[in-house]
């Protein structure tokens, strides 16, 4: 058991958008023998969309809506990866992902630098004290100075660097990169599918000029001692306990400086770490099984209205066919056909340990947040769930498909893709998002996948927020004054919609003893 679970790697890729993650996960997956070819994002040349952006409207506009979960052997190790949105409009399915992992890849843009997204979902790392690795990619594009960069992501995401790989020039004379780690050099040769060799060269001998030129092997030396002057040697100890982030550069379109990446990454990586529960800390290597649901996906398989719900597993070893406790139902479940996922495609298995991702059949059991033990009163937290900031009424476009489109909406709402709200005046159903793209995704699933039409109605709305008081009689009197603007949510929780922020804050100072919740954890 502790053999397995020392051998597992779970791991998250974040970033902006169009920072190259999608790109580099399939390039992972090619070194991991799951694919053969690798697929492009957006390239009309190469036939194969990306093998993680899966969905029909991912494959059209060429960026992940979903976090897609994807696992392979690699030298001995388990990898489970999982390649989340970079957009901010989903944002919300990429914090939650981050719950699940014991560790994070950042991929950020040479010649952007730190963005928004990268910035947002880093604060969410540091809060939880995930070890970080960071990718520099589109180093054959021209770029900023590298030097400039490390200074950029040591401000901006508040974590002190330390290069492990070093580029020889960049853009058009990109020849290469040094590895420090392992003491050798890469020479850049640009081939999508293709890997770069890989020579054994002393930095300090003649032999490097024969590689990379006089002038550049000059630099490369000139580079390495200002590192080694500026930065502490690299520890490991530092890197586990988020204090410092190793940094690599490469190029994932081109497939380089990936494997540099994922050799030094399996062997520092964490494996599966303690997972806090309300009740207490475990341990992976317990010897009972707990695990907790994070995501729940509709229509994996279009031809099947199936949900999967994906389980991260926090200890021990699980089992098909073996009772598990639902904790949040306490009812007792079992799985006949348990699956680990490589994006859509799915394979069934007898078994998993601590670390590992499972996809579980879901016949609307669960809800994202869900624990399963084996008879222990467990609950996992930190799954939050935004108050959304934008609204529309949804409404029914084709009376012939009401039952499609109520069961649409429901396994959409689900997977946590968005929240509903029921306003209690006029019964009308409120769908709230953090980002205008999600309407146009959830429109179109429910076109193409339930077969319902939908359209939107604007309703002005600023926040909506739960609202609890252990004053009863202040918290009707608040709900009859506000009763055009109260609703309720899935679970039949009272939720008022502010329509705008002064209406907010004039409630918040009239009605003392109510509480405003702004996430739907509390």
């Amino acid at each position: 058991m502790i053999d397995e679970i020392q051998r597992r790697r779970t791991f998250a890729i974040i970033s902006h958008p169009d920072a190259g993650k999608t790109t580099l996960t399939e390039k992972l997956l090619l070194f991991g023998g799951q694919i053969q070819v690798a697929g492009a994002v957006k390239n009309n040349k190469i036939r194969k969309t990306a093998t993680s952006d899966w969905m029909e409207i991912e494959k059209q506009r060429g960026i992940s809506v979903t976090t897609s979960v994807m696992e392979f052997d690699y030298e001995g190790y388990k990898i489970n990866i999982l390649d989340t949105p970079g957009h901010q409009d989903f944002a919300e399915d990429t914090f939650r992902t981050l719950t699940a992992v014991d560790s994070v890849i950042i991929v950020v843009d040479g010649a952007k630098g730190v963005e928004a997204q990268t910035r947002k979902l880093m604060t969410v790392c540091r809060m939880r004290r995930t070890p970080v690795i960071i990718f520099i990619n589109k180093m054959d594009r021209e770029g900023r100075d590298p030097f400039d960069l490390l200074d950029e992501l040591e401000k901006e995401l508040e974590i002190s660097v330390r290069p492990l790989s070093w580029p020889i020039n960049q853009g058009a004379k990109f020849k290469g990169v040094y590895n420090m780690y392992e003491h050798n050099l890469h020479l850049f040769v640009p081939d999508k599918q293709h890997v770069s060799e890989t020579v054994e060269v002393d930095v300090h001998s003649a032999d490097l000029e024969q590689h990379v030129g006089e002038k550049d092997a000059h630099k490369l030396r000139e580079d390495l001692t200002l590192i080694d002057g500026v930065y502490s040697p690299f520890d490991v100890q530092t890197y586990l306990s988020a204090d410092v982030a190793p940094v690599f550069f490469g190029s994932a379109l081109n497939n380089f400086g990936v494997k540099e990446l994922l050799d030094c990454f399996v062997e520092i990586a964490p494996s599966p770490r303690p997972t806090q529960a309300i009740e207490r800390i475990v341990q992976p290597n317990e010897d009972k099984f707990t695990g907790f649901i994070f995501k729940i996906t509709a229509n994996i398989d279009p031809n099947h209205r199936s949900c999967i719900a994906f389980c991260k597993i926090c200890s021990g070893r699980f089992e098909r066919n073996k009772p598990y406790e639902h904790v949040r139902l306490g009812k007792t479940v079992r799985f006949s056909s348990p699956a680990q996922f490589m994006a859509q495609r799915k394979s069934t298995i007898d078994e998993a340990w601590a670390g590992d991702i499972v996809g579980l059949p879901d016949n609307q059991i669960f809800k994202i947040g869900d624990t399963l033990t084996e008879g222990e009163n467990l609950h996992f937290r930190g799954l939050p769930s935004f108050s959304p900031e934008l609204f529309k009424y949804i409404e029914n476009a084709d009376p012939m498909r009401s039952k499609q489109l109520s069961k649409g909406i429901e396994q959409l709402m689900d997977e946590g893709v968005a929240q509903l709200f029921v306003n209690q005046f006029n019964g009308r159903k409120i769908i709230g998002t953090v980002g205008q793209l999600q309407f146009e995704v959830i429109q179109y699933r429910l076109e193409n996948e339930y077969n319902a039409k939908c359209r939107w109605e604007p309703v002005s709305l600023y926040k909506a927020c739960w609202v609890e008081s252990d004053d009863t009689e202040e918290l009707e009197q608040f709900k009859k004054r506000k009763y055009q603007y109260m609703a309720q949510d899935r679970d039949g929780r009272d939720v008022f919609l502010a329509d705008s922020g002064y209406v907010l804050q004039m409630a918040q100072h009239d009605f003392k003893h109510i509480r405003f919740h702004f996430t739907n954890e509390y």
